[in-house]
């Protein structure tokens, strides 16, 4: 295999293996790669937190926010949310790649919403939602201005994939094989238990089901890096520029992002070590109902955790606030996980409409 086809492999690698949803796959430097991403770039103008851009060529740690969107999924003609979103950060010093999953349903702010017609915000108010409906709400844009402020960490880059390229990648390949734990229907796709091959359309919702798994989301993202892992070893096997431009074609009008060319060369190249160092880490919160709609209310320090391992990652220095933490916001929900078990207990609150209601949980009966 030629360098340029490994340099390419390894930058592959990196995205789809962290992504959780579908791929990208370029393999060879020619006209074939040159439109391919053409159609993917896509340059975003958001408010980065950095004051000055990430210099890749220098071994800066960066970040990539990867997020697998359902736009255009089962007929939609609107904009979809953001059905999965990752946090990736890369560090050449550590030679380590931390990996961190953002569960969809997380109370967050969505920066920079103003409302509509069907969510009334008064001036200078700020808009609370889960954090998938930042991309429905505003795009890419308002999904990575939100990260940024959730989390208090710049994000570098970003890689969207939209769900139909899973299944028409599978295809591609010519099926992943499973062993699945969990015999279910969803969308009048039955899966079975047991082992067998799954075809682009059972495996798409093989890593979209959640509901039948006692794990939740947990569950769905390990099977979504599970198919993701198998597609890999399938695309780093191809031996024929046939194959590979069949694999290109499958997934080059489904992905979108702002890494240039030179810059997954550099990625490929300087941050390979970083790649093969895996690490992965999950903010999610205590599930409760707001007004009859499911969140992941998260805690003060679980989430100030989170923060500060990222930072850790990015070289940046860590707090021992929440730097976003606003006391007088009455639409800002937090858990007061301070002096509590972070498993069997927390501070439970209950939204009136009019502020923040906040009492201990009642372990035995909540």
């Amino acid at each position: 295999m030629s360098r340029a086809k490994k340099i390419i492999l390894i930058v592959v690698g990196i995205i789809v293996l962290l992504v959780g949803t579908a791929t990208v796959y370029l393999l060879k430097v020619n006209n074939d790669v040159d439109q391919a991403i053409n159609k993917m770039t896509k340059k975003v103008n958001y408010k980065s937190t950095r004051s000055d851009k990430v210099d890749l060529k220098s071994g800066e740690p960066f970040s990539i926010l990867l997020m697998g969107t359902d736009t255009g999924d089962k007929g939609r003609n609107y904009q979809g949310r953001s059905d999965s979103m990752m946090l990736v950060t890369i560090n050449p010093k550590k030679k380590q790649t931390l990996m961190t999953s953002l569960d969809r349903d997380i109370y967050t702010q969505i920066v920079g919403y103003k409302g509509d017609k069907n969510n009334y915000v008064a001036k200078g108010d700020t808009y609370y939602d889960k954090l998938n409906a930042a991309y429905s709400l505003g795009g890419t844009k308002m999904a990575i201005e939100s990260v940024q402020e959730m989390l208090d960490v710049p994000v570098d880059y970003y890689v969207e994939i939209n769900m139909k390229g899973l299944k028409t990648l599978v295809d591609a390949v010519g099926g992943i094989e499973v062993d699945n734990k969990i015999d279910f229907t969803l969308d009048g796709v039955h899966v079975k238990k047991g082992k067998q091959v799954l075809d682009g359309r059972h495996a798409l919702e093989y890593v979209r089901m959640r509901h039948e798994d006692p794990k939740g989301d947990v569950g769905r993202q390990a099977r979504q890096r599970e198919i993701l892992s198998k597609i890999i070893h399938k695309i780093l096997s191809v031996d024929s520029v046939t194959k590979y431009k069949k694999y290109l074609r499958a997934v080059e009008d489904y992905v979108k992002t702002d890494l240039s060319w030179s810059e997954m060369l550099t990625i490929a190249t300087d941050y390979t070590p970083a790649a093969k160092n895996i690490q992965q880490t999950q903010l999610e919160g205590q599930g409760e109902m707001i007004s009859d709609i499911y969140f992941q209310i998260l805690g003060l320090n679980n989430l100030l955790e989170e923060q500060n391992i990222v930072k850790k990652q990015l070289g940046l220095p860590t707090k021992k606030k929440l730097p976003n933490l606003d006391k007088d916001d009455d639409n800002q929900l937090f858990f007061d996980d301070s002096s509590v078990d972070k498993i069997s207990a927390g501070t439970h609150y209950d939204y009136t409409g009019y502020g923040k209601i906040i009492y201990p949980i009642d372990t035995d009966n909540y």
